[in-house]
């Protein structure tokens, strides 16, 4: 996930769809992580996708 945002990164503006799903796919291990194993998961990992994918839209 981490190769898929950096590789959203490197394509720049074009790179937006790129940098929103893998986002998003943080974000569902996030949660199924903070689900199925920990809930300090949540607060490691769906969260700050979750603020990356709000500065996102800001953007």
């Amino acid at each position: 996930m981490a190769a898929g945002l950096f590789w959203g990164l490197w394509l720049g503006g074009a790179g937006l769809s790129i940098k929103v799903f893998f986002l998003l796919c943080v974000l569902a291990a996030g949660l199924y992580g903070a689900a199925t194993a920990s809930r300090k998961i949540l607060f490691i990992q769906a969260v700050p996708a979750a603020i990356g994918l709000a500065l996102l839209a800001l953007a």
